[in-house]
């Protein structure tokens, strides 16, 4: 099966109680972690590449690495998703490079700013059979390149910062991205609260009122679990007070309403540090790389498979290939050569 945009999988999500894991590949342990526990647990899978991945790997090693994935499980739904892309040049490049979706996110510019940008993007990505994902509302913590509020000015003041009602549905008619990021109350890093996370279901009853069938996508929804923390700092790290997003919140927001893509990284990055601190403590004599990264591996493989029961996601990748087949087999740019100009 080859790549296919995130329409047939949000199609069948947004009424079908369940969510994708876009998980982000760094690396080829990564990747065939990823990849693997999505076959095991037939589920569709988005590999999101970030500009600091593109950048650490280079995007030809990566997209290679991916398309060995996809000729390795050839019946798994897979799409390439640029994770925060920040200029109109980064998301053709993109586009040139394969992906099949991509996010625009303006949500740190004034508002007609980021429309002016997300129409853009919409405008170029479309033409070469490509779907568009763009964030409204602010959201806390710092990763990779993407730096949110304060997590602490963020936890106090909230509501200030989440995704307005109104204001998505006019972002929507204007721009006519296929997706949107919303501001809920999660956070970005390991880092992301003091207290419990509480997510705002009230705040995503009212967008899916506004913009009816409109997908939504949760960032910053690693949950950070304890028991990884427990194992970094066992083995000489120094984690103190790392909260995420409670696993059973994602889990409603993926079933109950109508987030379709929740992001997932520094849970993957907690469980391969965790592995191969365990290796370096325990076997201080090791020195032979596959013994540290194939353990690291098998740790997230575990972590995908617990996050695809989490979404709901398990089990529904024929579901998302037939509906892909009755769309048409519709194929992003990549593959017809159509360039972004």
């Amino acid at each position: 099966m080859p790549l296919m945009t995130t329409k047939p999988m949000f199609d069948l999500a947004y009424d079908g109680g369940f969510a994708i894991g876009a998980f982000n590949v760094n690396n080829m342990e990564l990747a065939q972690a990823i990849v693997e526990a999505c076959a095991k647990e037939k589920s569709p899978c988005i590999l999101q590449i970030s500009k600091g991945a593109r950048k650490y790997a280079n995007i030809r090693y990566l997209r290679h690495i991916i398309d060995a994935a996809v000729e390795e499980y050839p019946q798994l739904p897979i799409s390439i998703h640029c994770d925060h892309g920040d200029t109109v040049d980064l998301i053709k490049t993109c586009i040139n490079d394969g992906y099949t979706s991509v996010m625009i996110d303006g949500s740190h510019h004034p508002y007609d700013a980021n429309v002016r940008l997300t129409k853009e993007v919409v405008r170029i990505a479309h033409a070469a059979g490509v779907v568009v994902e763009a964030e409204l509302g602010m959201l806390g913590g710092i990763e990779e390149d993407v730096v949110g509020m304060d997590a602490a000015e963020y936890e106090k003041n909230v509501e200030k910062f989440l995704t307005d009602p109104k204001q998505a549905a006019d972002y929507w008619q204007q721009t006519g991205i296929d997706s949107l990021a919303v501001a809920i109350g999660t956070s970005h890093g390991a880092y992301k609260f003091k207290h419990e996370a509480k997510l705002a279901f009230n705040r995503i009853e009212q967008i899916m009122k506004t913009c009816p069938g409109l997908p939504l996508v949760m960032h910053g929804s690693s949950s950070v679990p304890q028991e990884f923390i427990d194992l970094v700092n066992k083995y000489g790290g120094n984690m103190p007070n790392a909260r995420g997003v409670p696993e059973d919140q994602i889990a409603m927001a993926a079933r109950k309403y109508g987030v379709c893509k929740v992001n997932i990284d520094t849970d993957l990055r907690l469980a391969m540090t965790a592995k191969i601190r365990e290796v370096f403590a325990t076997k201080p004599a090791e020195f032979d790389p596959r013994n540290y990264l194939g353990p690291a591996r098998e740790a997230i493989l575990g972590m995908v498979r617990r996050k695809l029961h989490m979404l709901n996601s398990a089990g529904k990748a024929d579901a998302v290939n037939a509906h892909w087949e009755k769309l048409g087999r519709p194929l992003p740019g990549y593959y017809s050569r159509k360039k972004a100009g």
